[in-house]
């Protein structure tokens, strides 16, 4: 994956730049259709009429056979890794349409395997400002049986939000931000579920949706706005919180600003590794990961003065008290001059060059690189001006911005509704997981949003679960152990009535030795029988606590 200004997934090559291939993930649940429909199906438009899509308008629909094709999956919907797919075989089919008076225009793709129909539809999701990524998504679902549609919310894929956010200086398109964040979502499920019909003559028998970051929020959005859209619903990492948190990202970069210092990228990945050194131990296995990430109390101030070697070039260094004060300040996350939480931080142990990344001129003057996601977020749709500089932000400044994102947008793209009744009337099953060592959106907001959703309905573990993932990253990546058929146990939970009491996870292999643990529905955490082997699933039990 590349790093751009599209998505939020694309920043993991430099944030685990060691991350290794994973093994296979297993066959539970899945890929095993009870009846695979078998072809030939005719592609054609011919065969395929326009589907009904209330408040819209087909401009376009065209579909071709698509023979022998490879592309690489994304890893979060690929079993961890981004693996290669090869010889698939298709049905695609192509449809463009408009809101009448929005002035839109609407991309979506369905894919559908010409043989081996698992007679289940998904809906995929995007990452960053890309509402969806088309063929590395799509690509893992057709090959495990999936028909499976992805949509470019009218704005195009891998593009800057600055070609579409805005219709002037001052204005935003709020046209393309409505179907970014709810819309286009919906309308792409009518469309998938109609056109899969269609071609195979036979409704999908379940519709699940799978997302990560972006595609997370997503679906949430359709489980908070429409809730008879799918059966099961994966939301990983979700970019739930939007108007908040996304505004939030930026604070490493104030902290930076106000302090006049931007230190160089290897001293925030000594003091990585120092918490992790230091808050390693807390769960009783000492794995080069935090799993007790709410009992890391680390003060990177207490390493001020020591030395320690750079990671990019060698040389030896001290600690600064400014870098300790930004590492600490990104962990707390964003607050107000007189100390109230704004936001959360990251947990320690988090890659730090995500938000508070910074680099040198040829000259070597320091400066801060702030996220693309927010640094976009802020000039585009809350100051509306594409000149705006986020590089020199006061906390005042900030705090400024920070409540107009969440005045103006928090009903458009928040997805932070925790009444979740008409999901759980409908007979829908969801489950997030989400890295603890996410570096970009803060766990704890969705531990948040979870806790106020267990607040309007006590009995949620009966329809929606969240598995929380010591030292994984974003999406992916990261030492720590990786739910590699999260979608497996959906599709258990809706159609066997099995429900998750835990995920299979497996760490990337280290030295040749690859550990597996159960990730635990939260609240509770994965306890070490502190006498068996720590790589082995069975020496862990769901528990209340670490010890």
């Amino acid at each position: 994956m590349r790093f751009n200004a599209a998505t939020l997934l694309s920043v993991l090559p430099t944030l685990w730049p060691c991350a290794s291939a994973r093994p296979s993930s297993s066959t539970r649940g899945t890929l095993q259709p009870r009846s695979a429909s078998t072809g030939p199906y005719a592609c054609s438009a011919s065969s395929i009429p326009n589907p009904e899509l209330f408040g819209a308008e087909i401009t376009s629909l065209t579909a071709h056979e698509v023979h022998n094709y490879s592309t690489t999956g994304e890893a979060y919907a690929a079993g961890g890794v981004a693996r290669n797919y090869t010889g698939l075989e298709f049905c695609q089919v192509n449809i463009t349409y408009t809101h009448p008076g929005a002035n839109d225009s609407v991309h979506v793709q369905v894919w559908l395997p010409l043989s081996g129909w698992n007679q289940r539809f998904l809906g995929t999701g995007g990452g960053g400002f890309t509402t969806g990524t088309m063929a590395p998504a799509l690509a893992p679902a057709i090959a495990n049986g999936y028909s499976a549609a992805s949509t470019d919310g009218g704005h195009g894929i891998g593009v800057s939000a600055s070609t579409w956010a805005l219709l002037s200086l001052g204005n935003v398109d709020l046209h393309l931000l409505v179907d970014f964040a709810s819309r286009s979502l919906h309308d792409m499920t009518v469309l998938g579920k109609a056109v899969t019909e269609s071609f195979y003559g036979t409704a999908p028998q379940y519709s699940y949706w799978n997302g990560c970051s972006t595609g997370g929020r997503q679906g949430l959005m359709e489980a908070q706005r429409y809730a008879n859209d799918y059966d099961g619903i994966l939301a990983t990492a979700p970019a739930i919180n939007w108007h908040k948190f996304v505004t939030a990202e930026i604070w490493p970069q104030v902290v930076m600003h106000e302090l006049g210092v931007y230190p160089d990228q290897c001293e925030f990945n000594a003091i990585t590794a120092a918490a992790i050194e230091a808050c390693d131990p807390l769960d009783g296995v000492t794995d080069s990961i935090i799993a007790a990430t709410g009992l890391c109390n680390f003060d990177p101030h207490t390493l001020v003065g020591q030395p320690f070697t750079c990671d990019t070039d060698g040389t030896q260094r001290t600690y600064s008290s400014a870098a300790a004060t930004i590492a600490l300040e990104t962990w707390n996350g964003a607050h107000t001059d007189n100390g109230t939480r704004l936001w959360y931080g990251l947990a320690p142990g988090s890659p730090l060059n995500g938000l508070a990344n910074t680099n040198r001129t040829s000259n070597g003057t320091s400066y801060g690189v702030p996220f693309v996601i927010s640094d976009e977020w802020i000039r585009l749709f809350v100051v509306k001006d594409p000149a705006f500089s986020t590089t020199n932000l006061t906390t005042a400044a900030f705090e400024s911005i920070f409540r107009q994102s969440v005045q103006e947008y928090a009903s458009i793209i928040g997805t932070d509704d925790p009444d979740l009744s008409a999901f759980r009337d409908a007979g829908g099953k969801m489950i997030t997981w989400h890295g603890l060592a996410d570096p970009l959106i803060p766990p704890n907001g969705t531990v948040d949003y979870y806790d106020r959703v267990v607040a309007t309905d006590p009995e949620v573990m009966d329809y929606y679960r969240v598995f929380l993932a010591p030292g994984v990253g974003h999406c992916s990546g990261g030492p720590g152990p990786y739910p590699e058929n999260a979608l497996g146990a959906l599709v258990d939970w809706v159609e066997q009535g099995v429900a998750p009491e835990e995920l299979a996870a497996t760490s990337p292999a280290v030295n040749g030795t690859v550990a597996r643990r159960p990730l635990c529905p939260y609240p509770l955490v994965a306890r070490w029988d502190g006498v068996g082997d720590w790589t082995e699933a069975s020496s862990y039990e769901c528990a209340a606590s670490f010890v």
